[in-house]
């Protein structure tokens, strides 16, 4: 199925939850947010398995000043 993830196109398997495709895409398990399709999901719910053609955003916490 495709998504869209951070503005690009990713194909991925049917059934692919949050947190696998954040693995796939080699994040860390710390410092990062996930939304899918406008909404920011708790870690709590990322065992939710995304549904072809989602938005997915993947943001990184960064320190600094």
């Amino acid at each position: 199925m495709i998504l869209l993830v951070n503005g690009e196109e990713t194909e991925v398997p049917e059934g692919t939850t949050v947190e696998e495709l954040v693995n796939h895409l080699g994040f860390g398990d710390k410092g990062i947010a996930v939304a899918v399709d406008w909404e920011v999901l708790p870690r709590s719910s990322w065992h939710t398995a995304l549904a072809g053609g989602a938005r997915v955003e993947v943001v990184t916490a960064v320190q600094g000043g």
